[in-house]
């Protein structure tokens, strides 16, 4: 089900960060080195031309481009929208990402379509219209989705598998690969209070193709228990550095993307948390991570 990628798509699991058009031309003067790869939201590049894609091209020349979708809503209802599938199709042909990732998560009802990802109940239901979902894009993009573990606030009382089993069989179904998000999975330990690290450790890491880190807020409920919002606008929490560290000792190492969608900072501010994750990845994988990297 997933092609081969050549190796002008594959990327090396070195850092990146999310394009920003705030950014554009500080990369195509600098064409910083520290930087791996570049990840764009999908639906952002759908137009057929403007200045989006003048930039994205040239950027393309000369970084490796993963694609993030936002709007697939794997786990609807309903059926995959096909006009956005077959816009999706001509992106992915267009540019030849090495990664394309989607959420485990709905958007869309009918004709209605949500800002926010939200949240799937984990019963047999559920897991066969995600299957499903999931092998159509597939066969529809010729290449393997990565689905990433979602972050959530409340748990569905219908829900009869676990979050980590659920996730393993749509693996195990579809053949996908799985983008782990380390932030996602603090803010849910949080919200639900469970352990983040014993998560990471039951997970399906040897399907783990990618990993995400972003920064969150912290709130409090009605009842002033802690109360985490993945919001991407702001560095990345210390409990999610560590909890990364020990993603990385497990996993080795991988693909790792710094997401900062609102309150874009400095370009040296994203190169600062880019860094860090390196030395990270260094630390455990010193000679291991310099040879993977080239």
């Amino acid at each position: 089900m997933s092609r081969q990628l050549g190796t002008s798509d594959y990327i090396l699991p070195r850092v990146g960060v999310g394009l920003k058009p705030e950014h554009y031309e500080t990369i195509l003067k600098t064409r910083p080195p520290r930087i791996g790869f570049f990840e764009i939201h999908a639906e952002n590049y759908m137009g057929a031309g403007g200045p989006p894609h003048r930039y994205l091209s040239e950027i393309r020349r000369h970084y490796p481009l993963s694609l993030h979708g936002v709007g697939l809503s794997i786990g609807g209802a309903g059926p995959l929208n096909r006009e956005h599938l077959g816009r999706l199709a001509l992106l992915v042909e267009r540019y030849t990402p090495g990664l394309f990732s989607e959420h485990l998560a709905w958007s869309t009802h009918e004709s209605s379509f949500f800002n926010d990802l939200l949240p799937v109940p984990y019963t047999a239901e559920a897991l066969d219209r995600a299957c499903e979902h999931i092998d159509q894009v597939q066969e529809a993009l010729g290449r393997q989705m990565l689905l990433e573990n979602p972050s959530t606030y409340l748990s569905f009382a219908e829900s009869t598998y676990s979050e980590i089993d659920f996730i393993a069989e749509v693996v195990r179904r579809t053949g996908c690969g799985l983008l782990l998000d380390v932030n996602n999975v603090y803010v849910s330990s949080v919200n639900q209070e469970w352990d983040a690290r014993s998560y990471i450790d039951h997970y399906p890491l040897t399907h783990v193709r990618e990993i995400h880190l972003a920064g969150h807020a912290r709130q409090t409920d009605e009842e002033g228990r802690p109360l985490l919002i993945d919001t991407h606008d702001r560095p990345v929490d210390e409990i999610v550095w560590a909890l990364f560290a020990h993603a990385i000792e497990r996993l080795g190492p991988t693909p790792t993307l710094i997401e900062w969608d609102t309150n874009v900072p400095e370009w040296q501010d994203l190169e600062a948390e880019v860094e860090r994750a390196e030395a990270i990845i260094s630390t455990s994988y010193g000679r291991e991570y310099r040879r993977a990297v080239g």
